[in-house]
């Protein structure tokens, strides 16, 4: 479609007010690009702590209630549970909203297609959020790798171990209700919720993949909660670099963070040296957050924002200011979304079968 930018600030509507609102707020507050002009929870409680941030925004228990009012609304930040996607997605187009949706996208390539579908028919804007693109020290290292600084990339190894203390962000019993639901339909919440921006990471680094394999495990703790670890996943992309992910569950471990407790690290090893990011959401290696090696040298950046909350500012902003411009990429658009949900897509189906080699764009 041939969008027009904004020549004024962007009506903006907060669709859920959950935990994920305190990360993503930080995107809208103090943004000359919007206005904030509506929220909506089903709890009234929740719509009331959050109006503290937003005194002049009009209330709603749901989005059909603000599609109703006759309220000026250009965009809605969606932050819906996984699960109401495939549904609740489609909803807020068809009222007319550009939307910026969380991940992951939706579960499978039928309800994507709907999403699209919908963005198309009423020429609206889909955009799903990856704000792990966004993360300074992964920016720097793209740059690094295409700086040329440590030689053609030859390698790529994402390791996160998923620790069981520490996390400063508790999980309400109804967001794990919704994180248990996706589990049901065998979408874990390590490969596929968590492992979404793992998965990102690869494409917006090294871009399309032609195989994947992949070995997906489960740690059980009781008849309803399966945790997909230990699992592997192995990939290669159009332009050779292969990749490798593993993730591990250490319950009892202990690993101060901020937010979640995971412990994340980013590799790319090119043909002179390499680039590795140390950490993201917890404090796991205290060393600089990213550090370059090459020519028998090492070099450590200790002034990155290594906050990870930046991440989801500067998403924020990023789409914000798209809306008033138009000018760059939209990480992602829904079309480049749909390419992570194939990635996920063709790991499950090759762990399914005993770890053949399984082609994303065969996935149907």
């Amino acid at each position: 479609m041939p969008f027009v930018p904004y020549q004024r600030p962007v009506r903006a509507a907060f669709i859920g007010l959950g935990v994920v609102y305190d990360l993503n707020v930080r995107g809208y507050l103090d943004n000359p690009d919007v206005e904030v002009v509506a929220l909506v929870d089903p709890d009234a409680e929740r719509r009331a702590q959050r109006q503290r941030d937003w005194p002049d925004a009009a209330v709603f228990a749901t989005a059909a209630e603000l599609a109703g009012s006759g309220l000026g609304v250009d965009a809605v930040e969606a932050l819906l549970p996984a699960p109401l996607h495939a549904d609740g997605i489609p909803e807020l187009l068809d009222y007319g909203w550009h939307v910026n949706a969380q991940k992951p996208m939706c579960n499978d390539l039928t309800d994507a297609r709907r999403m699209l579908d919908a963005a198309k028919a009423n020429d609206r804007v889909l955009r799903v959020m990856e704000n792990y693109l966004f993360y300074e020290p992964l920016r720097k290292l793209k740059a690094t790798a295409e700086s040329g600084e440590i030689g053609d990339p030859v390698g790529y190894h994402i390791k996160m171990v998923a620790n069981g203390l520490g996390a400063t962000i508790e999980t309400p019993p109804a967001s794990f209700e919704w994180q248990m639901e996706n589990m049901r339909r065998g979408r874990g919440i390590l490969v596929f919720d968590d492992g979404w921006h793992k998965l990102s990471t690869a494409l917006w680094l090294f871009g399309p993949i032609c195989e994947v394999r992949a070995w997906i495990g489960t740690t059980s703790f009781g008849p309803d909660i399966h945790i997909d670890a230990p699992s592997t996943i192995m990939w290669e992309h159009e332009n050779g670099v292969r990749g490798v992910w593993d993730t591990t569950l250490a319950v009892d471990m202990y690993l101060r963070s901020d937010y979640y407790t995971n412990d994340e690290r980013w590799e790319i090893t090119g043909k002179r040296g390499y680039a590795r990011v140390n950490r993201c959401t917890g404090r796991g290696i205290q060393e600089p957050s990213l550090e370059v090696y090459a020519d028998g040298q090492m070099r450590g950046y200790h002034a990155l924002d290594d906050d990870w909350a930046s991440s989801f500012r500067d998403s924020g902003r990023h789409w914000l200011q798209w809306l008033r411009t138009g000018e760059g990429d939209l990480l992602w658009s829904a079309d480049e979304a749909v390419e992570v949900l194939r990635f996920a897509l063709a790991a499950y189906e090759s762990s399914a079968h005993q770890g053949k080699g399984v082609d994303p764009r065969s996935v149907d």
